[in-house]
């Protein structure tokens, strides 16, 4: 196996870890399509951040579509909230609307700038082995790698310090308000560290695999661990 494989594999298993921390949670709340939300509501963020910094190099983009990944999270819990649809409605309100806005900006501020192909976040996990962070002349490895190992870090500390508070919002909410616990508030930090990783992770290996990401891990661990005896039993069987 070659250097360039050695680091596709390392920069996906440290994006998958840092994306399946928080998607437990979201799997979890039955929130789990919020990432791909939040892949097609960053627009509006990204043509702000254009229109502001004038150039599409700049980091006002992914400012802006990190905002805008929180002001679309925060928009799916006020929906929600309000009682009149659940969640998975609320997404379908939410995202289409922001992506919709995006859209009539681009048309009207930026129709002659290609924002669809320099600036949305089109990762793709094969290329990164092309993109690298070098200082004082030596060359420190891909740039996905260590934002995945940021996001990583950061996600493993957020989910360390609050897993009592997501635990609890997320299995009986009524019984963390009465303890006086914010639910709302526990769940605007786990949709904001979402968002985050969100925008951190699509410019490294695409959307498509960042919902899987947040879906895929969360989902298959039950299974594992409940096919875990049964394969444990028939090997115990077939030894001697």
């Amino acid at each position: 196996m070659t250097l360039v494989q050695l680091e596709i594999i390392a920069v996906a298993v440290v994006i998958a870890v840092a994306c399946a921390l928080p998607g437990t949670f979201l799997v979890l709340r039955r929130m789990a399509m919020l990432s791909d939300a939040i892949s097609h509501a960053v627009l509006p963020g990204l043509v702000i951040g254009f229109l502001l910094a004038g150039r599409i190099t700049s980091p006002l983009l992914l400012i802006g579509a990190a905002l805008a990944g929180v002001a679309t999270s925060a928009l799916v819990e006020l929906v929600t909230r309000s009682g009149r649809a659940r969640e998975d409605a609320a997404i379908g309100l939410v995202f289409p609307a922001l992506f919709a806005l995006g859209v009539v900006l681009i048309a009207r501020f930026a129709d002659r700038v290609h924002l669809d192909t320099d600036a949305v976040l089109l990762g793709e996990l094969a290329f990164v082995p092309f993109d690298r962070i070098t200082a004082f002349g030596r060359d420190l490895g891909p740039r996905a790698l260590w934002v995945g190992g940021a996001l990583l870090a950061l996600n493993a500390a957020f989910v360390g310090l609050l897993r009592k508070e997501l635990a609890l919002t997320t299995f009986d909410e009524a019984h963390a308000s009465t303890l006086g616990f914010r639910p709302a508030r526990v769940q605007l930090a786990l949709v904001t560290a979402v968002s985050v990783t969100s925008v951190g992770a699509f410019d490294a290996v695409g959307s498509v695999l960042v919902v899987a990401f947040f879906a895929g891990p969360p989902n298959a661990a039950p299974t594992a661990s409940a096919i875990a005896p049964a394969i444990e039993a028939s090997s115990t069987r077939a030894s001697p």
